[in-house]
């Protein structure tokens, strides 16, 4: 399950920490206590809209700007999810063996496929 909390508190952790800022310094500027900032950045306590617009204000960012990179990071693990929920049937067994002796090297980053006896294995390279 995908917390929305969690993915705002490793949004905001980073935000402050590109600026080398500690967590006191911001708790203070956004006249919020430590330990609840601190719970917030790990995603144990759900920010209200007047609390990120505190934080936000202290760290100099945009809440447009926070949403947005919160938006990108709950797109990406929804992605994540998907992909392991609709993970395509393992490789038969009797296809593994050949498939360990194959080795590409030299190839252009492009979409490669690997031909195998009864299937196709679709290979991306990184």
């Amino acid at each position: 399950m995908i917390l929305l909390r969690r993915l705002l508190g490793d949004v905001l952790r980073r935000q402050r920490q590109r600026q080398g800022r500690t967590l006191r310094e911001v708790s203070s500027s956004a006249r919020v206590s430590l330990g609840y900032l601190s719970e917030v950045e790990r995603g144990q306590k759900e920010a209200s809209s007047e609390l990120l617009s505190a934080i936000c204000d202290a760290l100099d960012v945009r809440m447009s700007e926070l949403m947005r990179e919160v938006s990108d990071e709950l797109a990406l693990a929804e992605l994540a999810q998907s992909a392991a929920a609709t993970r395509s049937e393992p490789v038969p067994t009797s296809v593994r063996p050949m498939l360990g002796s194959v080795s590409v090297t030299g190839v252009p980053p492009e979409r490669v496929t690997i031909k195998a006896p009864a299937e196709a294995v679709d290979v991306v390279a990184a």
